[in-house]
């Protein structure tokens, strides 16, 4: 009992003013108030004891929580730099491959700026001759004649312009396709760009293979109009797409089965909102059992150097990049078709 209720106690026991019974009562009272404040003190220790206790554990797991976020932030950091060190790996493996399908153009290239260096020639050639020719009839004061080797002049000159317009063209299409794609889009020709790049593809393998031919087969639909595309980009699909299947027929033509001719065909259609464009070759086809990996990065079935395993890879990215989609039919010992589905709205 604490001192203040002993001092109650021993009031009420020394009084003689209370009967034996009110002090019985009172006393009783109080041994019932002194055991509940006892109850009341015990309870206040827990209670101290128990925040004392979580005071503690609190201190402790923010420590944790603080390494913890050290922890995930260090961690981000060094995510952070994986995906810039990535990113600039992945930027050079694309600026390989671009250069890889450069230098399969370069002999392609070389062939389409030959033929109108040709006329440029052959036509400067001539208009000099002309105009040689038109000094005598001058001095002869046939001025018809002069009029009408004038005329001819003309005409070469609008040729030699024609040609070298060409020529550039073909010059500034390099250019481009080795330039970094600032993603861009223009509005562009859709067959012009299949056709060119059909044709710089097909020049650049004979470059390279004399031996090599095939059956080319285009189907251009003309109500195509002009569409919002990065040309670069969609080029670099399209020549992937034609140098693939080039390589298919050209495997398939090294087995020498009886009556087997080459044939590739190229075609491109308006297909409700969508453009689509189909490259379709007579190959081997691609087995069902690799067919599920042919988009992904590195993998090719061509022998070792002689292909990256990016072309499909970074085709299928184009295209998504730019709304489409890219899809492939195939069957063994029957050929394969790749075809490029281009949105023609909210494209721009």
């Amino acid at each position: 009992m604490n001192q203040h209720l002993q001092h109650i106690q021993d009031f009420i026991e020394s009084s003689n003013h209370l009967s034996e019974k009110e002090k019985t009562d009172l006393l009783k009272y109080l041994k019932s108030a002194d055991k509940d404040l006892l109850i009341s003190d015990f309870k206040l220790e827990r209670t101290e004891k128990v925040k004392r206790t979580t005071a503690i554990l609190l201190e402790e797991t923010i420590e944790e929580l603080e390494q913890k976020q050290k922890a995930i932030e260090d961690s981000n950091i060094a995510l952070q730099k994986s995906i810039k060190e990535l990113k600039a790996t992945q930027s050079q493996l694309i600026q390989s491959e671009k250069m890889a399908s450069l230098g399969e153009l370069t002999a392609g290239i070389a062939h389409e700026i030959q033929n109108p260096l040709n006329f440029v020639n052959n036509f400067s050639e001539v208009s000099k001759e002309l105009l040689e020719e038109m000094l005598e009839e001058i001095k002869n004061g046939d001025m018809e004649e002069v009029n009408a080797i004038a005329q001819d002049v003309i005409q070469n000159l609008e040729k030699i312009n024609h040609h070298g317009q060409r020529a550039d063209g073909i010059v500034k299409g390099m250019l481009q396709h080795s330039r970094s794609s600032s993603g861009a889009k223009e509005d562009t020709n859709i067959n012009v760009l299949v056709d060119e790049y059909l044709r710089l593809a097909y020049h650049g393998l004979r470059a390279k293979d004399k031996s090599f031919n095939a059956a080319l087969e285009t189907r251009f639909d003309d109500t195509i109009q002009p569409l919002s595309i990065a040309p670069q980009d969609i080029g670099r699909v399209v020549l992937n797409l034609i140098t693939n299947a080039f390589y298919a027929v050209n495997e398939k033509k090294k087995l020498l089965i009886e009556g087997y001719e080459p044939q590739v065909t190229v075609e491109t259609k308006k297909v409700k909102d969508a453009i689509e464009i189909s490259v379709k070759d007579n190959g081997n086809g691609i087995p069902q059992k690799v067919l599920d990996k042919i988009f992904q990065p590195f993998f090719t079935t061509k022998p070792t150097g002689q292909g990256t395993g990016l072309g499909l890879s970074l085709s299928y990215d184009i295209i998504k990049a730019h709304g489409g989609d890219i899809k492939v039919n195939t069957k063994e010992q029957e050929g394969t078709t790749f075809i490029i589905s281009l949105p023609t709205t909210n494209n721009a």
